[in-house]
């Protein structure tokens, strides 16, 4: 069987949670047979991830392949971008980095205080 004939799509993780599989959202359009708009479409298809490697929110390549299960009938190619992270683990990896630090910040002794300045919303009768 030639490799030429299969079909390839780019898609969205929804859903890593079973072993070696991966939920890809892939989202195509199509036109309206009647009004002619462009109208999304979105299909879901079930991905073999040999090495669980993709998180949900990761784009990633897909490719037909042979019956693997009865509905897992395409592969994962390559992860194209990961998921950025999100704000709980970025504020843990900081954190992180704050404690590596051993250096202690300078203050520079020879700057004066700065006076706060009043309020514009003072009710002046």
């Amino acid at each position: 069987m030639s490799n030429t004939n299969r079909k390839n799509f780019v898609g969205k993780v929804v859903s890593s949670s079973m072993n070696k599989t991966a939920v890809v959202s892939v989202e195509w359009r199509q036109r309206h047979p009647l009004y002619g708009k462009q109208v999304k479409r979105v299909t879901k298809a079930y991905a073999h991830d040999e090495n669980n490697q993709c998180q949900p929110g990761d784009l990633v390549a897909i490719t037909e392949t042979r019956p693997l299960s009865k509905t897992k009938r395409w592969r994962v190619v390559e992860i194209l971008r990961r998921q950025s992270l999100s704000t709980e683990e970025a504020h843990q990896g900081f954190e992180g980095q704050l404690i590596q630090s051993d250096e202690p910040e300078t203050q520079d002794t020879n700057a004066e205080p700065q006076e706060e300045s009043p309020n514009n919303d003072t009710n002046e009768e």
